[in-house]
């Protein structure tokens, strides 16, 4: 606040009313002042807008961090899809033909077998589980290169953790 006028001086009349208007300008900012630090309420909105303003930084902010993560996911999946496919190559490279062709006469004779299973099996399964298992199967046919795609991915995975287990 202004001091008030101090001269060795006598007042002029003149400057008094001058000096009266800046006194009452100056009280007048400090009521201002006062006012609106004793107004609670806007405060209160103050505060909520400042909450508001946060609150979407953070939403912005969160979006942005999933975006990243998605891309880490996506990088990390075809890292995995590469690292299967060298992995099956590795295996087919490395095993030698004796064992392909044993492994070839094992596999028919496990479909021969799983077919005399699945005959017998029919001939002593109740309609209604023969029907839902009828279902199940077209449904395992119509979706078999993501079926086998996961085959092929748990075959690689296995292969891999074996591998590091040897070292």
């Amino acid at each position: 606040m202004n001091q008030p006028f101090q001269s060795d001086e006598p007042a002029r009349t003149d400057q008094v009313p001058e000096q009266v208007g800046h006194t009452r300008e100056d009280l007048g900012r400090t009521v201002e002042a006062l006012a609106a630090k004793a107004d609670v309420r806007e405060q209160a909105a103050h505060v909520k807008e400042q909450a508001a303003d946060v609150k979407e930084q953070v939403k912005e902010h969160a979006a942005e961090v999933r975006e990243q993560a998605a891309g880490a996911a996506a990088q990390a999946a075809d890292w995995a899809r590469e690292k299967a496919g060298q992995a099956a190559g590795l295996v087919k490279e490395k095993t030698p033909d004796p064992v392909l062709d044993k492994a070839v006469q094992a596999a028919a004779q496990v479909r021969r077998t799983a077919a005399r299973a699945g005959h017998l099996a029919a001939e002593r399964t109740p309609d209604e589980v023969g029907e839902k298992a009828t279902s199940a199967a077209a449904a395992v046919r119509a979706n078999r290169v993501p079926l086998l795609a996961g085959a092929a991915v748990l075959v690689a995975v296995l292969v891999l953790l074996r591998g590091r287990k040897r070292k």
